[in-house]
């Protein structure tokens, strides 16, 4: 970890977002969009519907970083998805492409939204507005970088700038092989140099000195251009990126190093969102993080209410910043303060002291914890924190199962197809009421699962979940003591449980990583259906036929007995056999994250392998990644396991995507015992999947010595690199 400026002390006091290390940034972002133009010639549209099926990749400085889930057959797509992203401090630009996905041939690109990063850093509280699409013009996607070395000699008449241009990579394919033949051109006070051409590379390797004569006169507001093109016999060259220096700079200081390749400056107007709007919330934030003692006054500060408990409340530190906090930033403060207690190993305690708070100032228990108040919030975040692997056992079966059968669901009479439900048969559409009493059945079923899945999950619950409700339970009770009020301390941990945590997650499992893809309508609509009923069950059945639905009264003959049974599952999760001292005790080792850092199950192969068509040579295996070592075997029951130790990983990177006709693969290579590399191919399913693979390697691997300065992006086969055919 890096270490930066003591003095900065006293700021960071007033700074709560995560802090990183001083060569990344942290990133967040969702959006929606709204009326896109349906492409022309999108496959998956049916003709004339005037729909797409939209999704957005999100690029940082041409590199892919995340891609959203497809929203199907709509032209208002909401996607409600959040990246933590850590970039680079030097990069320039992050863009959202909006795409149409389709079935066949190339998914189309509906247009884009380009922010630079100076355009963030104005916004301080982040960028969050509606953004008109701009169409993709090819000449402003490039990728990529240049090696160069830049010096002007200090004597001479004239004077001689040295123009060292070394290599390229990553380079944007322009040709159909998936290559391109790249030659650059330097530009400078009129006079014009070209390199050799490298043909069928992204990666190509010039070595040559290009010289121009400076005039005394030239020197003042010249530059010098280095641009990349792609070669054509036929037609005209295709442009591949562009960088460009002050000469004022080189003359005063050599330049050597890697430099960004960037489009040609935009001539772009503004389409008036003739191609659709997106909306983005996006902040930057950057800070530095210093040796941890550095950190105790800060960390003393917040948990002396919870360690000194006799001090007036009003004065602490947390109750200062229960004041402060608004609606917008109070989720954020939330994240980080549960987060701080975890690792101190204070958790329940803090929890306690602001429910506490919240309970001094309720006086109707029917309002208790309805607000989105600090309390609130950060009950609701420690439930994400510690309670996600738990929440994942408990419904991913039954929502698998949902989105597996995509059965046609609906009460609403106003919202019912009848012609979704018609038979092969004379009969023709079935009626309402037979409508009505199948989808009853199935609601019935699938709702039936999820009570029985979470009534027999006590065990299951983590121990630091069920301290914290059992500290909660006792505070209520305590606050509103009479026999009249024997519902709130139930409510006090459904509401909880049950509203900001079950049924959220069955409502939007993309949000709770239950799924990989967001529901498409009708799944959608029983998610919807069956969240209304763990709402209700959450009330304890308090608010049932006072609603503004009745058709949901068929459902209250199952939501009643359901009540009774989740009011016996929250007194077998209070029963906690500990003791006010033990509770404390456990916490340090319950806060602590597990040893695995990352699993899943992906495709591998490793070079040298048996010789095998490149799409049938990656197996499947479930990998773990931990701080010792990336394990992978056949499946997560399966005793025989492979493994590559972290500490000899000398390089995590990316692989071309024609090197084995597969996307989104990435390689390790790896030393053994006896000094030789060895280097293992793995495909993940996605490019959002790829980009959270190479990030968990790459820290796992940070601190690492003798990491390989750079690396293939291609296979060596045939005696040669596929990506540079060297």
């Amino acid at each position: 970890m890096a270490q930066g400026d003591p003095q900065r002390v006293p700021q960071l006091k007033e700074r709560w977002e995560k802090v990183v290390s001083p060569s990344q940034c942290h990133l967040r972002g969702w959006a929606e969009t709204e009326q896109l133009i349906s492409p022309p010639g999108a496959g998956a549209s049916p003709v004339g519907s005037g729909s797409s099926d939209p999704y957005c990749v999100v690029k940082v400085d041409n590199e892919v970083v995340a891609r959203t889930a497809t929203v199907w057959k709509s032209l208002s797509p909401f996607w409600g998805e959040e990246y933590t992203l850590r970039l680079p401090r030097s990069f320039h630009s992050l863009t959202v492409y909006v795409l149409d996905e389709d079935t066949i041939g190339q998914d189309d690109v509906i247009g884009k939204v380009s922010l630079s990063r100076q355009q963030i850093l104005a916004e301080p509280r982040g960028v969050d507005s509606w953004l008109s699409l701009a169409p993709v013009d090819p000449n402003e996607e490039v990728q990529g970088e240049i090696h160069l070395e830049l010096r002007v000699a200090k004597q001479g008449h004239p004077r001689v700038l040295r123009c060292h241009l070394i290599e390229a990579r990553d380079l944007a394919p322009r040709d159909l092989s998936g290559t391109s033949d790249p030659f650059a051109r330097v530009s400078c006070c009129g006079h014009t140099l070209e390199t050799a051409v490298i043909k069928k590379t992204r990666f190509p390797h010039w070595d040559e000195v290009l010289e121009f004569k400076l005039a005394e006169g030239e020197l003042g507001g010249a530059v010098l251009s280095v641009e990349v093109w792609d070669w054509d016999i036929v037609g005209k060259n295709d442009f591949l990126g562009r960088v460009e220096f002050p000469l004022e700079t080189i003359c005063r200081d050599p330049t050597e190093g890697w430099f960004q390749l960037l489009p040609f400056p935009s001539s772009a107007e503004d389409h008036g969102g003739q191609l659709g709007a997106l909306r983005l919330a996006v902040r930057l934030v950057e800070d530095t993080v210093l040796p941890g003692p550095y950190y105790q006054p800060l960390i003393q500060l917040l948990t002396e209410p919870i360690l000194c408990p006799g001090q007036p409340p009003a004065g602490t530190a947390l109750a200062v910043l229960e004041e402060v906090t608004s609606g917008e930033s109070r989720q954020d403060v939330a994240t980080k303060l549960v987060k701080i207690f975890l690792g101190q190993g204070l958790a329940v305690p803090f929890l306690d002291y602001l429910t506490t708070r919240e309970l001094a100032k309720t006086t109707d228990p029917n309002t208790l914890f309805r607000s989105n108040s600090l309390a609130s919030k950060s009950v609701e975040q420690f439930m994400k924190v510690v309670g996600l692997p738990y929440l994942h056992e408990v419904l991913k079966p039954v929502v698998n199962r949902i989105f597996e059968e995509k059965k046609y669901v609906e009460l609403d009479p106003g919202k019912m197809e009848l012609s979704r439900s018609r038979r092969i048969s004379f009969k023709g559409s079935l009626s309402e009421a037979r409508v009505r009493e199948s989808s009853l059945e199935l609601l019935k079923g699938y709702l039936g699962d999820i009570v029985d899945a979470i009534v027999g999950s006590v065990e299951k619950c983590p121990l630091v979940m069920r301290v914290a409700f059992k500290q909660l339970r006792r505070r209520v009770e305590e606050r509103f003591p009479s026999a009249q009020h024997e519902e709130v301390q139930y409510f006090s941990i459904s509401g909880f449980l049950f509203l900001r945590f079950f049924a959220p997650a069955v409502l939007t499992p993309k949000l709770f990583s239950l799924r990989e893809q967001h529901a498409d309508p009708r799944t959608s609509r029983t998610l919807l259906l069956l969240a209304k009923a763990l709402q209700s069950i959450g009330n304890l059945g308090l608010q049932l036929g006072q609603g503004k639905e009745p058709w949901m009264a068929p459902l209250h003959a199952v939501l009643l007995p359901s009540v009774t049974r989740v009011k016996a599952f929250l007194d077998s999760l209070v029963t906690v056999d500990s003791t006010e001292e033990g509770e404390g005790s456990v916490l340090p080792e319950l806060s602590r994250p597990s040893a695995t850092i990352k699993e899943g199950y992906l495709h591998t192969r490793t070079a040298g392998g048996p010789v095998l068509l490149p799409r049938f040579a990656f197996k499947k295996r479930y990998f773990w990644l931990s701080t010792e070592a990336l394990t992978y075997s056949k499946s997560p029951e399966w005793q025989a396991r492979c493994s590559i130790p972290v500490p000899r990983m000398r390089a995590v990177e990316r692989v071309d995507e024609g090197t084995f006709q597969h996307p989104h693969v990435m390689q390790i290579v790896a030393q053994d015992g006896a000094g030789q590399l060895h280097t293992t191919y793995i495909q993940c399913k996605s490019a959002q999947e790829l980009w959270q693979w190479l990030w968990a390697l790459r820290q796992a691997s940070s601190a690492n010595e003798a990491m390989l300065p750079t690396c293939h992006p291609g296979a060596f086969r045939a005696g040669r690199w596929t990506c540079c055919l060297q």
